[in-house]
């Protein structure tokens, strides 16, 4: 698995190439312009014909790039203009003799494109901009956007902040202004393109290799603190955390995880998460209800096992047999006092647990009582609205003010809880204590929007409780492993997909691990 870099992170990388005489930064710069043209024919073959571009030029590297860009274009028989936007003495050493090299016409910042472009290239500002872009490039921009057939952005599209995902743009300039359709970034992606608004412009997102060494954490150890991990297949994984994958493992091998669900016509959520655990690997999944609630279950349940639970005595009660190895709490559980005190005596068990949606609204009057009786095999699984009432400080809106990403608030949240919290949304994160962070992410060649439906959280906290049910189960990893497993079902289900489809797709994503 690689990398989700940080601006300071990616300098770093270029610094210690450089400084350590593998590579120069004019060679960078060749090479990084070279990938974008082969990345624009690769996505457009009809450009192999030629056409009119303008590229916008940038005050730092990234200009440089763009007349790296420009020349290549220019030697395939483009017509090609340069514009660059600030002052050109400005531009480094590296970019200057780019920009030397190139012999063809540069265009006043003020000019504008009259006849339309078969292709625009965005390499004003790279990954290191934190500030909203001036309104001349802005302006520059939006023309070039508005007369030109392609768009592409080196890097990353002008005025994204490529740690953060927000956007740094002009009151006057929306993001469909500025809006790429293909993004050529190297290297490694940044967080950036998968947090906040990056999807959102940097249209397709390709991943250049321009020969800087590459290191890859192994998916068996957490990701190295400060660092975020992309949640990829690699090989071994995730089958080697899929207990009913492996030879010879029986079903006490692979664990007994207990769901809890809601009272009279409340049952739906909880019965998908126990299908889901037992897709996923657990060896016996039960289904635990309030007496009332028995026959209506029963009435739906077969391989999956149903026993009554009263109230909280009961629970801890019955987790005084330690075969039962994890636990779900939420779905369709319903909010208050009586949930509160489930949550309680399922913590107070230690087994691994999961808690999701109504286990955690519960606490949102109080979340410093959950915080307290958390512990390390815990995984919260909260979306947004979730998150919210647990770490108002932390929400969306309290974080955008700060400065604050995504990944910079689920962070904070597992330190606060003690525990992995996995932050739902198409641009997942996973967080542990120690500043271990994952991005599980349902976008680009893997978007799925047909993911977002009632119930998929609920089979999730169900998937996680059953890889979790496993004897050793690291809470990190097996989060990752049933995020990841969670996109890859409903990729191979297809729009359509409803909640109770998810486990049965599981069957054929597992086989696909093992090659059969």
């Amino acid at each position: 698995m690689g990398e989700v870099l940080l601006s300071a992170q990616m300098r770093e990388i270029e610094a210690a190439a450089m400084a350590g005489d593998r590579v120069t930064g004019a060679e960078l710069m060749e090479r990084a312009g070279s990938e974008v043209v082969a990345a624009a024919r690769a996505a457009w073959p009809e450009l192999a014909a030629g056409g009119r571009a303008l590229v916008l030029a940038g005050p730092g590297n990234n200009g440089g790039d763009g007349f790296v860009i420009a020349r290549l274009l220019a030697e395939a028989g483009w017509e090609v203009a340069v514009q660059v936007q600030g002052d050109r003495a400005r531009l480094g050493p590296d970019a200057q003799a780019m920009a030397a090299a190139w012999r063809g016409p540069v265009l006043p910042p003020e000019a504008r494109p009259e006849a339309p472009l078969d292709l625009a290239v965005d390499a004003l500002f790279g990954t290191g901009l934190s500030r909203t872009i001036p309104d001349a490039a802005a302006q520059a921009l939006r023309a070039a956007r508005a007369r030109a057939a392609r768009l592409v952005a080196v890097d990353c599209p002008s005025g994204l902040d490529c740690d953060s995902g927000r956007l740094h743009l002009p009151e006057d300039t929306a993001a469909d202004d500025i809006a790429a359709d293909l993004t050529v970034t190297f290297h490694r992606p940044k967080r950036g393109h998968y947090l906040g608004q990056g999807p959102e412009v940097c249209g397709r997102l390709v991943i250049a290799d321009i020969g800087l060494p590459a290191a890859a954490t192994a998916p068996e150890a957490l990701p190295p603190p400060g660092r975020i991990r992309l949640v990829a297949r690699a090989p071994g994984w995730p089958a080697a955390l899929i207990a009913a994958t492996r030879p010879g493992v029986h079903k006490y091998d692979r664990g007994h995880a207990l769901v809890l669900g809601g009272g009279v016509g409340k049952g739906g959520a909880a019965r998908m998460a126990a299908r889901a655990a037992l897709r996923i690997g657990a060896g016996l999944v039960t289904v635990a209800v309030p007496p009332a609630a028995l026959i209506e279950n029963a009435a739906q349940l077969n391989a999956i096992m149903l026993t009554r639970l009263a109230d909280a005595g009961a629970l801890a009660e019955m987790l005084g047999d330690d075969r039962l190895s994890a636990l779900c709490l939420g779905p369709g559980l319903g909010t208050g006092e009586g949930t509160r005190a489930l949550v309680g005596a399922a913590l107070a068990a230690e087994r691994f647990t999961v808690l999701d949606a109504d286990a955690l609204s519960s606490f949102r009057d109080d979340p410093p009582a959950l915080f307290s009786r958390l512990h390390p095999r815990c995984v919260l699984t909260p979306h947004e609205g979730e998150f919210a009432r647990l770490f108002p400080d932390l929400a969306q809106g309290a974080r955008a003010a700060a400065g604050r990403s995504k990944a910079d608030a689920a962070a904070e949240a597992a330190e606060r809880a003690g525990c992995t919290v996995l932050l739902k949304g198409p641009d997942t994160i996973i967080a542990s204590p120690g500043g271990h962070l994952s991005l599980s992410a349902s976008l680009y060649e893997r978007r799925t929007t047909w993911l977002g439906t009632a119930g998929a959280g609920d089979v999730l906290a169900g998937m996680i409780a059953g890889l979790g049910a496993a004897p050793g189960a690291k809470a990190h990893l097996v989060a990752e492993a049933a995020a990841w497993l969670h996109v890859e079902a409903a990729l191979s289900f297809g729009p359509g997909l409803i909640a109770e489809d998810l486990p049965e797709a599981l069957p054929g994503v597992l086989r696909g691990l093992r090659g059969l």
